[in-house]
């Protein structure tokens, strides 16, 4: 099965910038969603920033200017780049893609879907 390995976190100040990776074991040719997905501590897991295989980009309000989602098909890696950076971001990252049947993303749908092991980003000063 792939395997998704994140790397990028660290401890940082407020203000200061990172860039997660995300890379996969195998090609993103058939997968149709990218998705960075964080859980602060004692807290439920949040959806911050979506990439469809056409290109649309999707944010969480609480990122909204501050992160970007990208990713590089040759190297089968997703990309999150975190700027501006606050103690509210900190949480672990985990990166998520995902494939289904039709056009529509909805659970009864999906064929496959993949998760990372987690990467700390902690914001402090």
């Amino acid at each position: 099965q792939v395997q998704l390995v994140e790397s990028g976190g660290a401890l940082v100040q407020p203000g200061e910038s990172l860039r997660l990776s995300c890379a996969s074991s195998g090609n993103f040719f058939s997968i149709d969603v990218m998705r960075w997905y964080r859980q602060p501590p004692g807290k439920e897991r949040e959806l911050v920033a979506r990439l469809t295989s056409g290109g649309t980009t999707n944010y969480a309000d609480s990122v909204k200017g501050r992160f970007t989602i990208s990713r590089d098909n040759a190297k089968n890696t997703v990309y999150l780049q975190m700027d501006s950076l606050r103690p509210e971001d900190t949480a672990v990252y985990y990166c998520n893609v995902a494939r289904y049947r039709g056009p529509i993303e909805q659970p009864l749908a999906v064929e496959t879907n993949y998760w990372g092991q987690g990467t700390q980003v902690t914001v402090s000063a």
